[in-house]
């Protein structure tokens, strides 16, 4: 699970938005401009009888900030 729906900067993080367009769901806003320090980004790829599927997660970030529910607002 990716820990940036939980963090501060989310709506303004670049790594976010590298996720996001990983995920097909980028509305392109100017204001990703955070950058964070030493994210490590978890890519998973799974195979079905027809296609590979890809799931990127943020799963370590120096500069999380944990603000529960974020990703409500």
């Amino acid at each position: 699970m990716c820990i940036c729906i939980n963090c501060r900067h989310m709506y303004m993080c670049t790594t976010y938005l590298i996720i996001k367009e990983q995920h097909l769901s980028v509305k392109q806003s100017p204001s990703y401009t955070f950058t964070p320090i030493n994210s490590l980004i978890q890519i998973s790829i799974s195979k079905s009888l027809y296609y590979f599927q890809q799931e990127w997660d943020l799963v370590e970030c120096l500069s999380f900030t944990e603000k529960p529910g974020n990703w409500l607002v």
